[in-house]
């Protein structure tokens, strides 16, 4: 029988989100600049290229089938030409967060950043279809939703699998095995990392309510985190053996207002799009 895990404590949590890998500078700053247009893209090439390994990365996605065009990119100017600023500041964010937390033998971070990546592009079709102009702030809490539970696997590994398995064994969710066995969830982490990175208030809240959005009228940033997440369960998009569509909320479902052929638009465009991201950012 295994040694029952304690639930963390306050003191212990703190500690813990104090030594986080900092974020590279130049996702905190793209982050940052998320609804501000007035950066132009030379500005936003010349963020990028300071990194070398993310600046490779953008020009593999550039360069992949689903986005070239039959030449070559060979720079971050021409990248950002080809595939437009809300779609480098989406894949730099996810590229820079993927590349910034070490793995651990317990937990699979490979299907965690397919999930993350697939809840952003869906976030972001469902933004699109309904026309809002936050499409780019949508991919970005799509990707961040989930980013507590990276932090509680890697800050407290021994117990995060202990509730791994309390999920698997009981066949609950992910935030009721975490609550059980460390006395916290992942939604609540995540909202305190964001507010740690001097993310906007909306995006923070978006993280840490995208499991219990509220119910109102007008469909808000956090209802969209929580129908991107459920979709992308819904699409199996993750390859997880035990994906599990989580209960949607439905007065956010409602106002979505999409109708079939709607659903089906917002789902294929994110398909499309979803193995060429996840090959050139996550390898």
């Amino acid at each position: 029988m295994s040694t029952p895990i304690r639930p963390i404590s306050r003191d212990d949590l703190l500690a813990a989100l104090r030594d986080l890998p900092p974020l590279p500078s130049v996702v905190l700053e793209l982050v940052e600049s998320l609804g501000h247009e007035e950066l132009s893209a030379a500005q936003y090439a010349a963020k990028i290229s300071r990194d070398q390994a993310l600046a490779a990365k953008i020009l593999r996605l550039a360069n992949s089938s689903f986005y070239g065009r039959g030449r070559q990119v060979r720079s971050v100017p021409e990248a950002i030409t080809l595939l437009g600023l809300r779609t480098v500041r989406g894949a730099v964010t996810a590229a820079g967060l993927a590349g910034s937390f070490r793995r651990h033998p317990g937990f699979d971070q490979t299907t965690f950043w397919r999930h993350s990546l697939g809840s952003a592009l869906c976030a972001q079709a469902l933004a699109g279809e309904l026309q809002r102009d936050d499409a780019d702030v949508a991919f970005t809490v799509g990707l961040l939703h989930d980013i507590g539970r990276l932090a509680l696997a890697n800050a407290f590994a021994p117990a995060y699998a202990e509730a791994e398995r309390w999920r698997h064994d009981r066949d609950c969710t992910i935030g009721d095995a975490e609550h059980a066995v460390l006395g916290i969830d992942h939604a609540e982490i995540g909202g305190l990392i964001a507010r740690q990175w001097n993310f906007a208030p909306a995006i923070a809240d978006a993280i840490s309510q995208h499991h219990v959005p509220p119910a109102t009228a007008e469909l808000t940033l956090t209802g969209i985190a929580h129908v991107g997440d459920a979709i992308a369960h819904a699409l199996g998009l993750a390859g997880d053996a035990d994906e599990a569509v989580p209960v949607l909320a439905l007065p956010v479902w409602a106002a979505c207002g999409l109708d079939d052929a709607a659903c089906m638009r917002v789902f294929a465009h994110a398909e499309a799009q979803f193995e060429t991201v996840c090959q050139a950012l996550l390898h």
